[in-house]
């Protein structure tokens, strides 16, 4: 088959997202190695981790909560309905997005506290959802980690009344370099382009992230409470002890 078919159009999308891997790594090294020692600082500290994504930016951050070689102290921020798309119908979940009211809601109820690191994950950053998040954050002592495409803030008009978008309320920002629209491919025929990237790219910079982090608390002197996979021998007992130790900290479990 040619290089119009399916396998060239394969190549091309692992050519982009390699090429976009690259670019992150290049020009985000920087701020992903503040953010892994922030989170490395708030661990430290005896605080807590929080991760949040709507949608489709939901699972970077679910990739990172109870998580074979991740740490056991990242934990999902919830917001029922948009969280994942599993909610029906589907587009529910991008309407929430919009509603004003609902990042404070969210975190009154949470048990998120001054002195805790949120992680914000959101493609566009456009949406009152993540930036009153991230405003609601602040005002409440926490330390707010932002991974978006700073791109759209120069593309897009921002949803929120303010008219800013989710890297104006952050301490760190990383820049996810995500094209507008996050479709990497065009082929003719096809009217509409394709192939997001965003995924691949957000989930490889929360691990560098999360990477980061335990090797600087391995610099410390101090064991990061990572877990092992469950189906290696001695997994279950290894992650028993660390949830043991770190149960204060850890919210996806009673």
């Amino acid at each position: 088959m040619g290089e119009s078919g399916s396998n060239g159009l394969a190549g091309q999308y692992f050519d982009a997202a390699i090429d976009l891997l690259r670019t992150v790594r290049d020009t985000q090294g920087e701020v992903i190695a503040e953010a892994g020692t922030l989170i490395a600082d708030t661990v430290a500290a005896g605080d807590r981790i929080f991760c949040f994504g709507a949608g489709h930016s939901s699972l970077p951050a679910q990739d990172t909560v109870y998580r074979a070689g991740g740490l056991a102290v990242m934990n999902l921020l919830a917001v029922p309905g948009v969280v994942g798309v599993d909610v029906m119908p589907a587009t529910l979940g991008s309407a929430l997005e919009r509603v004003d009211g609902l990042a404070a809601a969210v975190l009154d109820t949470s048990p998120a506290r001054s002195g805790d690191v949120l992680v914000i994950i959101s493609l566009s950053g456009r949406n009152p959802l993540p930036v009153e998040m991230a405003l609601n954050a602040r005002a409440l002592g926490l330390k707010v980690i932002g991974l978006t495409s700073v791109a759209y803030a120069d593309d897009t008009k921002s949803r929120h009344v303010s008219g800013t978008y989710l890297k104006d309320h952050c301490d760190l920002v990383l820049d996810s370099r995500i094209p507008v629209g996050d479709a990497e491919l065009a082929a003719p025929g096809i009217e509409a382009p394709f192939g997001p990237a965003s995924t691949v790219v957000t989930s490889a910079v929360m691990q560098a992230v999360v990477a980061t982090a335990a090797g600087a608390l391995a610099e410390r002197g101090i064991d990061p409470p990572l877990l092992r996979s469950g189906n290696v021998d001695g997994g279950h007992d290894w992650n028993g002890r660390v949830m043991r130790e770190y149960a204060d900290r850890i919210f996806y479990r009673h």
